[in-house]
């Protein structure tokens, strides 16, 4: 019973990779350019159109607002949709990003939200992270200080997680600064030599239970946690991490490059690459790194530190071109620069230590063949930070995007991406 609960609540807490639920009345946005894509320049128009039971709901009490994403918007009204359906001019931008119209009616006491983006040139953004002239110095650095600490890999038997064709384990690894890095490690029972695959996570606290899907197929998978604590304990414990020591730890010691919160993970993401990489059943060349949002950061971030990584798959990344808001427009999460944090962050030392951090700035290192996925309606991590960083990547890329998309992927979506990395990893045997 316990492990259905421990099941159950992983479920939940990873809903923001689920498709949204269906619900009584819809609100649809649709722009006039089926790719949703425009020059600079040119006019948007968007017409807003309210159903329920699949019928144009007349006389829906209609807010619309319409600007820069993640911006104060330049146009908002309140209307009543006589037929169901407004046909609205949205404007233009006069530089490369995205245009969101956001309409949201009030039917019953219930509200219900619809929203979509326009991209104005997207492959032509810019970065506006700075890339310290000793960032590669300062992580090779780093590295070096990691590959001095011994890796102490510790491996406990899951006797319940284990099936026919896979053992799994409890691992962990000793991390700089005397911390240590879990995850949950398959492996196939059958002698020989493997792939392998690591995957990093989403942000938030949590346990986790494996990739013993893709074990089963034939592939070593390591699925890790960051935050230096066991990944299989109660979920209670975990809820309360995030509710107290672990709040906000996306700008902890933000001030101090050396301290901040993100270089205990990033090296533990290398860590995890040492162990994969000394395995006896790992065949030597294939490993891949896949993860969404913040996972799609440290996929990236691992891919531009670690040379042994071969392939990345990574969902809308997190942590990119995070000072976006310091040049009026969208910036990445953790949004550090935005609304309430903005007063606190807004200081020399905190910019600074962003720019050793930022995907941005690891992008520009990877050199792999990836692939990548997101859509333009994404309100947690802006496509304006995400195209950022996929732009200045050097290496072979391919975006398969899914405009329609917010925070979330559908299942078609995971299964192309899935698809495309096992055979990458099985291509080159």
């Amino acid at each position: 019973m316990k492990r259905l609960i421990v099941v159950f609540w992983l479920f939940c807490s990873l809903n923001l990779l689920a498709q949204p639920s269906e619900r009584l009345v819809t609100v649809i946005v649709t722009p006039d350019h089926a790719d949703w894509l425009y020059k600079i320049g040119e006019p948007v128009k968007f017409t807003i159109s309210v159903y329920r039971d699949n019928v144009l709901l007349k006389g829906a009490k209609l807010r619309y607002e319409v600007g820069p994403e993640k911006m104060e918007p330049t146009k908002k009204e309140t209307v009543t949709l006589k037929d169901g359906t407004l046909a609205l001019d949205a404007g233009s931008m006069k530089t490369a990003g995205f245009l969101r119209c956001i309409a949201t009616v009030d039917v019953d006491g219930k509200e219900y939200r619809g929203l979509t983006t326009a991209g104005f040139a997207p492959e032509t953004i810019k970065p506006t992270v700075e890339n310290p002239a000793d960032f590669q110095a300062f992580w090779d650095k780093a590295k070096a200080d990691l590959a001095k600490i011994p890796m102490d890999a510790r491996m406990t038997l899951l006797p319940e997680r284990c099936t026919e064709l896979t053992n799994v384990y409890h691992l962990n690894l000793q991390n700089i600064n005397g911390s240590r890095f879990y995850g949950i490690l398959c492996v196939p029972k059958k002698e020989g030599k493997y792939p392998a695959i690591l995957r990093v996570p989403g942000a938030g606290v949590r346990p986790y239970n494996g990739m013993i899907n893709e074990a089963e197929k034939g592939f070593i998978t390591l699925e890790v946690g960051i935050h230096g604590v066991p990944v299989t304990m109660d979920p209670g414990v975990y809820m309360d991490l995030a509710r107290g020591p672990l709040n906000g730890y996306p700008a902890t010691n933000l001030d101090d490059r050396d301290r901040y919160y993100y270089k205990r993970v990033y090296l533990g993401c290398v860590r995890a690459v040492d162990f994969l990489v000394g395995m006896p059943q790992y065949d030597g060349q294939n490993l891949a790194v896949t993860g969404g949002s913040q996972g799609g950061a440290l996929s990236i971030v691992t891919a531009g530190l670690d040379s042994r990584i071969k392939w990345l798959a990574a969902y809308y990344p997190a942590l990119s071109d995070v000072t976006g808001y310091l040049h009026n427009r969208a910036g990445g999460w953790p949004h550090l620069f935005a609304g309430d944090n903005l007063a606190y962050n807004n200081k020399p030392d905190r910019i600074k230590t962003t720019g050793y951090y930022d995907v941005v700035n690891f992008a520009r290192l990877v050199k792999v063949p990836g692939r990548y996925s997101w859509g333009f309606n994404d309100e947690t991590c802006p496509p304006t930070s995400m195209y950022a960083a996929y732009n200045v990547i050097p290496g072979t890329k391919e975006l398969d995007l899914y405009r329609q998309t917010g925070h979330w992927t559908f299942p078609e979506q995971t299964e192309k991406m899935t698809n495309w990395l096992l055979a990458q990893l099985k291509g080159n045997k």
